[in-house]
């Protein structure tokens, strides 16, 4: 395999998995090796929650994430989202709404044809997506999580083009499946901002992905049942070593799917959130005990796509 090996490195990749598990050198641009992200929170009193679980919990969160959707939130619950986000001083990411899973089409149904679900289905959905990121800048989001490499590249465009802010972030979704470092590569050249990797990835596959990407790695600590449910809070303290700067991201095994979520599933979406926190307090403080040294970012903190609410008239 050496001839293999050889080209690889031609290419600035690693030429197989980190087993030697090397120290991140890389960091967030203030210096930090490590931001928490709350995934799950999918409107206003969802995010209200999460505020009011991290002063409970003494939990300092850098981003909070959605799923349901860009499309699924009416404006005011979009603008009440940008300022909550805007006075915390965190990343409010909202999730491009229009997407295979909840299209006409029947692949998405069928036992292997689940990966295309949160990918965008014929040129029509696509110039969808595109007006969703559109509508979640004009009311002052900064971050919207992707999982399509086409619409990755042509939001990347517009966003070069200056139809969208200079300082607007893309988090490619952990649906996208960017499973080893060729393929991280490819992510960060087409415009990728960060990058939630798969949910099963070994230290050492993840070493390897941070030696070709400079993106921050969206790992999570605790993944929901439905996309694995692996709880790896003793790897924490590791997964900052190995894989900084790195998202140390808090989801919830044992709970119900809530996309797409609405006020009809809001007590629970809360309850849901507010136990998200709970359960980072135990992970970060787990890395406190086992990597004290650790380096963790303020809020407001560069690289953070804050929300910018638009002034009021």
């Amino acid at each position: 395999m050496q001839e293999t090996r050889a080209f690889l490195r031609r290419l600035g990749l690693p030429t197989g998995d980190a087993h030697d598990l090397p120290t991140s050198s890389k960091r967030f641009p203030d210096g930090a090796q490590y931001r928490v992200e709350i995934p799950s929170v999918e409107g206003p009193a969802a995010l209200e929650a999460v505020r009011q679980a991290a002063r409970e919990y003494g939990v300092r969160i850098h981003r909070v994430s959605q799923g349901s959707g860009i499309m699924l939130l009416r404006s005011d619950e979009m603008q009440a989202m940008a300022r909550l986000g805007h006075e915390m001083g965190i990343e409010v990411s909202l999730f491009v709404g229009p997407r295979a899973g909840w299209d006409t089409g029947a692949q998405f149904a069928s036992r292997s044809g689940r990966n295309l679900g949160a990918r965008q289905r014929g040129m029509d959905q696509l110039l969808y997506a595109l007006e969703d990121i559109r509508r979640a800048a004009l009311l002052g989001i900064r971050s919207v999580l992707i999982a399509d490499e086409g619409l990755l590249w042509v939001a990347g465009e517009m966003k070069k083009a200056g139809e969208l802010p200079p300082d607007f972030v893309f988090k490619l979704s952990v649906q996208i499946g960017t499973a080893n470092p060729a393929a991280a590569h490819v992510m960060e050249r087409l415009g990728g901002t960060t990058l939630n990797t798969p949910t099963d990835l070994s230290l050492a596959q993840l070493a390897a992905i941070r030696q070709a990407t400079d993106m921050p790695l969206d790992v999570y600590v605790e993944a929901p049942d439905d996309f694995g449910g692996f709880v790896r809070h003793y790897e924490i303290a590791e997964l900052v070593r190995v894989a900084a700067p790195v998202y140390l991201k808090f989801g919830l095994r044992n709970a119900p799917d809530v996309y797409p979520s609405g006020s009809h599933l809001e007590a629970t979406v809360v309850a849901l959130s507010r136990e998200r926190v709970r359960r980072a307090s135990i992970g970060l403080e787990l890395l406190q005990r086992y990597y004290p040294e650790a380096t963790t970012s303020e809020l407001r903190a560069p690289g953070l796509g804050i929300p910018e609410p638009p002034a009021a008239d």
